[in-house]
C-alpha cells in the first residue's frame, strides 16, 4: 500500500488486517509507519518519485492500494502527482501486480482547479500503463484526518460567527470514512471492476454551510452563524483559513480552490456491486467521533492520536512541528542518563528561569504549574507525571515522549529521540508537537515560538555537553 502513513492508508491497514489480508505498507519515511504500532505487518520506505525504491516494494504484490498525493508540497504539486504516477506504474507491470486500486476524487466538468485536475490526470497516467487500474472517486470524507473535515471541525469549535465566502453555499455527497474504507478493502476483488472508475458518495448531498450546522450539533456546540459574503477570493479564502485552522496551508489552498464548483455523484454501478448501508452526514460525523475516541496503543507522538492532543476534539488534528537536531560525540547512554533525568530536583539543564516563570504564570491561571516532581529521580516509566509533563512512552537509549500539561490553547508533546550515527556520533533531536484549538492555539504556537526555538537548541546543546563530559 502506497501512501499507508496517510490517515485513509492508516486505516485501511487496520481494516486490511482485520479481514486477514495480508498488508506491505509504504511510506517515504519508514518511522512515521514504525509510530502507528501495527502488528503483523510488513514497513518499507519507499518513494514514487524515486523509481528505484519501488521495486521492492512491490515484487510479489497483487493489488496495490495508490494513496499517494503531493499536495503538501505547494505550488505546481500536479507535475510531482502525474511523475510520480507514471513511475509507479511502470514499477508495477514489471513486479507482475494483477491491480492497482487507485482513490482519487470527484471531477465536476470544466473543474479547472489544480486539486481536481491532478487527481483525474494521475488517474488517467496509472490508467496508461499495462496493469489493469480500478479508480475510486470520493468527494469530502467524513473522518478524522480528512482535510475538509479537519477544516469544518476547527471552524464549528472555535468560530461561533463566521464571515465566509460564496463557497459555503457550494454541494457535495460527503461518505463516511467506514463506507470507503468498505468499498477499498472489498473492489479489489469484486470481479467486473477492473479497468472501471466508480463514484463513491454518502446518501445526502449537503452544502458545506449545512454539514458545518450538523457537524456541531453532533458535537453538542451551539450552530454557528454563517454569513456569506461575496468578495473572499479562493486565494483569500485560504490565506483565511490560514489564520483559523491547523490544517496545512498548501492542503488548505487546494481544497478551497476547488469548491468553486458543485460536485455530485453517480454511485450506482458501485452500490450494484457492493451494495453497502450507507450513513448518512450526521451518522458518519458521530462515527468519526467514535472512532477517534477508541482505545489505541500509542507511545510515541503519530498524527491525529487522540492521546497524543490531550484526548481533547477541539484540538485540531493536525500538529505545528519545531524540531532540532546536532550530533553529539556522547554515547546513546550517557546521553539517555540525562533525559531520563529531566525535571523534578534537575530541572530543564537550560533557561530554568523560563521554565520557572512559565510554571508561576500556570498556577496563576488555576493549572498545575510545576507540579508534584518526578516519582524517581532517575527512573521513568509510562504513566509518570514529570512535574507537568506526563510520561506517554519510554524506549530507553531511543525515545521519550511527554505530553504537555499546563494550561493553554491547545495540546502540546515534546519528543526526544537518539539515534546512532556514523564515526561513534549520536544524533539528539527535540521536537515539539503542537495541536492547537483554534485561532488563539495557533497564536500562542507563533508567539512563543522564538522562545521555543531557543530553549530546544540551548537544551540540546546542554544534554550533549553533559554526556560527553560524562563519558
Amino acid at each position: 500500500m502506497f501512501g499507508a502513513s496517510g490517515y485513509i492508508g492508516a486505516h485501511l491497514v487496520a481494516r486490511l488486517r482485520a479481514d486477514g489480508r495480508r498488508v506491505r505498507a509504504s511510506a517515504r519515511a519508514l518511522e512515521v509507519l514504525e509510530a502507528r504500532g501495527w502488528e503483523k505487518v510488513e514497513l518499507v520506505a519507499a518513494d514514487a518519485l524515486d523509481p528505484e525504491t519501488l521495486p521492492a516494494a512491490l515484487a510479489g504484490v497483487e493489488v496495490a492500494y495508490y494513496l499517494v498525493h503531493s499536495m503538501a508540497a505547494g505550488r505546481h504539486f500536479g507535475e510531482l502527482d502525474v511523475r510520480a504516477a507514471r513511475h509507479f506504474a511502470a514499477a508495477a507491470a514489471a513486479a507482475g501486480v494483477r491491480r492497482i486500486l487507485y482513490l482519487g476524487g470527484l471531477a465536476p466538468s470544466g473543474a479547472r482547479s489544480e486539486h481536481i485536475v491532478s487527481r483525474r490526470r494521475t488517474g488517467e497516467v496509472l490508467r496508461e500503463g499495462q496493469v489493469p487500474v480500478t479508480e475510486l472517486r470520493a468527494g469530502i470524507i467524513v473522518g478524522p484526518g480528512s482535510a475538509a473535515f479537519e477544516v469544518m471541525r476547527d471552524l464549528v469549535f472555535h468560530l461561533p460567527i463566521m464571515i465566509t465566502p460564496r463557497w459555503v453555499q457550494s454541494t457535495s455527497p460527503p461518505i463516511a470514512l467506514e463506507n470507503l474504507l468498505d468499498y477499498l478493502a472489498r473492489l479489489p476483488w469484486v470481479e467486473g471492476s477492473a479497468g472501471r472508475c466508480f463514484d463513491a458518495a454518502g446518501p445526502e448531498t449537503l452544502t458545506y454551510a449545512r454539514m458545518m450546522r450538523i457537524l456541531a450539533e453532533a458535537a453538542g456546540r451551539r450552530p454557528p452563524w454563517i454569513i456569506p459574503v461575496p468578495l473572499l477570493s479562493p486565494r483569500l479564502s485560504a490565506g483565511w483559513l490560514h489564520l483559523v485552522t491547523a490544517v496545512p496551508t498548501p492542503i488548505a489552498r487546494a481544497l478551497v480552490e476547488g469548491l468553486r464548483n458543485d460536485f455530485s455523484a453517480d454511485d450506482s454501478a458501485l452500490r450494484a456491486l457492493l451494495a453497502p448501508p450507507l450513513l448518512d452526514f450526521r451518522a458518519a460525523v458521530e462515527a468519526a467521533f467514535r472512532l477517534e475516541r477508541a482505545p489505541a496503543p500509542t507511545n510515541r507522538w503519530s498524527l491525529g492520536a487522540f492521546a497524543m492532543r490531550a484526548e481533547r476534539p477541539d484540538a485540531a488534528y493536525y500538529a505545528k512541528r519545531l524540531s532540532v537536531a546536532l550530533d553529539s560525540r556522547a554515547s546513546p547512554a550517557a546521553l539517555w542518563r540525562l533525559i531520563a533525568a529531566i525535571g523534578g530536583d534537575t530541572r530543564y539543564y537550560y533557561l530554568n528561569s523560563l521554565w520557572t516563570i512559565r510554571e508561576w504564570l500556570d498556577r496563576a491561571i488555576g493549572g498545575p504549574g510545576r507540579g508534584a516532581g518526578r516519582r524517581d529521580p532517575e527512573a521513568l516509566e509510562v504513566g509518570d507525571r514529570l512535574d507537568h509533563w506526563s510520561v506517554l512512552g519510554v524506549e530507553p537509549e531511543r525515545r521519550l515522549t511527554l505530553r504537555f500539561g499546563m494550561r493553554a490553547p491547545g495540546a502540546g508533546i515534546m519528543e526526544f529521540e537518539l539515534h546512532p550515527q556514523p564515526g561513534g556520533l549520536t544524533r539528539l533531536s527535540i521536537t515539539g508537537y503542537w495541536h492547537p484549538c483554534g485561532i488563539w492555539g495557533l497564536l500562542y504556537w507563533y508567539a512563543l515560538l522564538p522562545a521555543h526555538r531557543l530553549v530546544f537548541k540551548g537544551l540540546a546543546r546542554e544534554i550533549s555537553r553533559r554526556a560527553e563530559q560524562d563519558d
